[in-house]
């Protein structure tokens, strides 16, 4: 047999193996055999894993939170007085413009560590959780991971938080520092003879709790954006069993 014949052959020998790996390939995410509970547990579980990672990376990034009007964080209500009477503190609309930029800046400072907390909370998913989370809505998963994790991961990510806003992060002033100075020239003005004849109230809101509180808000939102992704779209699917657990829902 001449060497020519040798690599045809052997050409397409591996080109019929090619082949039937991916039939097999196919085959395996494709089939109709029913999922067992521990394929669904674990691809709801990475799911949820991918979904928050994608979720934190997005809004870890630069103008993740400030750039996204979903998720882009304003001043507390209590501080809805000082915008409504901005013109009564010098300099006070260029004092807010700070504040809002070195909240956003904060919470994307901190939502890069918000992926292992979620990691950590979702081992706790059971059987009749993850069948439920399977076949319902499209952020059942995420309503899920809200309704039993919101608690344990606000006091988890608060400290992250807390940490980030004493970050001289935008124009060498934190977060911590541009709404100590809005709220300061206005408690002022709250506490001076005119401003109780005008009956102004001081703002004594909780920056670090609103702003954990907000963060993770836009936190599971995107986290519901991911898994609608990976519900609706199958190039999404980047593992076989996302391929096997959500396709199972195509049909």
């Amino acid at each position: 047999m001449s060497d020519m014949r040798v690599r045809l052959i052997t050409l397409a020998a591996a080109l019929l193996l090619t082949g039937c790996a991916e039939l097999l390939n196919v085959l395996q995410t494709t089939t109709n055999v029913p999922l067992t509970e521990s394929e669904v547990i674990a691809g709801l579980k990475e799911a949820l894993i991918i979904g928050s990672s994608n979720s934190a990376k997005i809004l870890s990034a630069e103008n993740g939170y400030f750039g996204d009007a979903a998720v882009k964080i304003l001043l507390p209500d209590e501080a809805r007085v000082i915008v409504d009477n901005i013109s009564r503190i010098p300099g006070g609309s260029q004092l807010i413009e700070d504040v809002i930029l070195s909240i956003n800046r904060a919470a994307e400072d901190a939502a890069g560590d918000v992926a292992p907390i979620f990691a950590e909370s979702i081992k706790q998913m059971t059987v009749k959780d993850a069948f439920n989370i399977l076949n319902g809505a499209d952020n059942a998963a995420t309503t899920y991971l809200h309704s039993t994790t919101f608690e344990a991961l606000y006091h988890l990510f608060k400290p992250r938080i807390e940490n980030s806003t004493r970050k001289k992060i935008v124009g060498g002033i934190s977060a911590r520092d541009s709404w100590d100075a809005l709220t300061g020239k206005w408690n002022d003005l709250a506490g001076s003879p005119a401003g109780r004849l005008a009956g102004l109230k001081p703002v004594n809101a909780d920056l670090d709790d609103y702003l954990t509180s907000r963060a993770l808000d836009g936190v599971f939102l995107k986290a519901g954006q991911e898994e609608l992704k990976i519900r609706k779209q199958v190039s999404a699917r980047v593992t076989p069993l996302l391929k096997r657990v959500f396709g199972s829902l195509d049909a």
